[in-house]
């Protein structure tokens, strides 16, 4: 009776551990503190039960011994002899299997702790996850959006060496050198993010230019915030978005990690046509109407049509900084990714708002009514990558901007402004190397672009600022996450020089 109770409480163990073992392997990690609370409960009250079980067994292998001992004292000696030798065998046979459970139990224990000290650090210090875009952001930018719950780091630099091949040894007004070679920390930026719940989370880029302040001086360096929003999410249709933000224009605006445009110098026609980092205070939807075709619509502040220049509306940015919002800008785009054509993106975006700020210009207060429009077409095809943007840009009484600016010694505003170019490259190393994760790409860049493509009544169009420029160059990514670059570019003007220049630079994000 007893040996048979013992044999049932054996296997009772042997099925606890199973289930034990079972459900410890099937363990998913848990992406709150309050999902890994609960399943610490859970592997504390299977904890218990074991250790309750172990007390079980420990209890019945003591009764059989008694039971033994109390047989023998009624037994003549030669069976109790004999008796004793038996039960002292049935116990050892008996209780063997038991020792044996008990200490699968204990090294059971000893893993489930293990695994919840686990679960502790890895809630702590999350598992590095593949980095990957998201609503049009750079992957290092998107991190925030993988994260359970809490606080997302990520980041981005770049720096490079600039041989400038012509016009060497000229000098500026101020006495400096003009055009000369130089070496620069273009950009250290930490992205911070902290996900307060599934419905909504905060996002921000802080960038550091030219590895220093400057004390104040943008030419020698600054420290600014490229963008800091909050994001609230309803549904996959309609999201919402408000803060410093990211001007959805053109391709590299939000795509500006350096491992994700070629050269060490992004497009010139993403720098003036189209402004390139343009961000502004403001609020707006996002989202996608069906899983191939995305969208982003802001309300901003306007621009600041005072600090336009010859070379477009670059200056007018407010990035934050007190920006003047005596009126409004609109701005949204566009992307569809065909199924029929794996690896095309066909995008266009546009902007319209007021630049004029209720300010004076030369006695009249003008709205100044600027307008951009571009569209844009990417191909990834295996090893190709292929793109093209085509941008156009028109600034209202540019005349009246015009005669303010050549009266304080600037210069002529064009009424209409355009700029457009085309870029391919080809990733050679699985040619010559199969399975690898490095990257080599030759590419080639033509671009044309005029930011007085049409000077405003009175004035005269600057031949000096209708460019075309050839780049080509070479990207290698020993690591998915690192780069390093090699370009030429080639500038040549309708009228007058520019100086050409050859770059060597690297750039990573993390």
């Amino acid at each position: 009776m007893i040996n048979q109770k013992q044999s049932t409480t054996r296997y009772s163990l042997i099925t606890l551990l199973m289930a034990v073992s079972a459900s410890a392997g099937a363990l998913e990690k848990p992406k709150t503190m309050d999902d890994m609370w609960k399943i610490i409960q859970a592997q504390q009250k299977q904890i218990d039960d074991m250790k309750a079980a172990m007390a079980t067994a420990s209890t019945s292998a003591k009764t059989n011994i008694n039971t033994t001992a109390i047989v023998a004292t009624t037994t003549p000696k030669a069976d109790v002899t004999n008796g004793t030798q038996q039960s002292a065998e049935n116990v050892n046979q008996n209780t063997t299997p038991s020792t044996t459970s008990v200490k699968n139990l204990e090294r059971k224990t000893n893993i489930l702790s293990q695994e919840v000290e686990k679960l502790r650090t890895n809630l702590a210090i999350p598992e590095e996850k593949q980095l990957k875009s998201a609503y049009g952001m750079g992957p290092a930018a998107s991190k925030v959006y993988q994260v359970g719950k809490g606080l997302s780091i990520g980041g981005y630099g770049e720096g490079f060496y600039q041989d400038v091949l012509g016009n060497k040894g000229q000098m500026n007004s101020d006495g400096t050198l003009k055009n000369s070679s130089n070496a620069d920390l273009e950009r250290m930026v930490v992205y911070v993010g902290y996900k307060f719940s599934d419905k909504m989370l905060f996002n921000s880029e802080l960038e550091f230019e030219h590895a220093s302040s400057g004390q104040g001086s943008e030419s020698k360096g600054e420290v600014s915030a490229e963008f800091a929003s909050l994001d609230f999410f309803f549904n996959p249709m309609v999201n919402a978005r408000a803060g410093l933000m990211l001007m959805p224009m053109g391709m590299t605006n939000r795509m500006h990690e350096p491992l994700f445009y070629f050269g060490n110098h992004r497009p010139v026609v993403e720098q003036l046509i189209i402004p390139t980092t343009w961000t502004e205070m403001g609020a707006g939807i996002f989202g996608s109407i069906t899983p191939n075709l995305s969208y982003t619509t802001y309300v901003v502040n306007g621009l600041d049509a005072k600090s336009f220049t010859s070379n477009g509306i670059y200056e007018g940015i407010g990035g934050g900084s007190r920006a003047k919002a005596q009126s409004f800008g609109y701005i949204g785009q566009m992307n569809y990714d065909p199924d029929a054509l794996p690896g095309v993106t066909v995008g266009g975006s546009a902007y319209v708002g007021n630049a004029g700020q209720d300010q004076v210009f030369n006695g009249l207060k003008p709205n100044v009514l600027t307008q951009l429009y571009e569209g844009h077409v990417q191909w990834k095809y295996r090893g190709l990558e292929f793109r093209t943007l085509g941008s156009w840009g028109l600034i209202n009484d540019a005349a009246i901007l015009s005669a303010a600016s050549v009266a304080n010694g600037g210069t002529v505003i064009g009424s209409q402004n355009y700029g457009w170019y085309s870029e391919v490259g080809y990733d050679v190393l699985p040619l010559i190397i199969k399975d690898t994760p490095q990257y080599l790409a030759p590419f080639f860049r033509f671009e044309k672009l005029n930011t007085i493509a049409k000077a405003p009544t009175g004035f005269s169009t600057d031949p000096t600022k209708d460019w075309q420029i050839f780049q080509f160059g070479l990207q290698y990514k020993p690591h998915p996450q690192v780069v390093l670059k090699a370009d030429y570019r080639n500038f040549t003007a309708k009228q007058g020089t520019q100086p050409s220049d050859f770059n060597l630079g690297f750039g990573f994000i993390f």
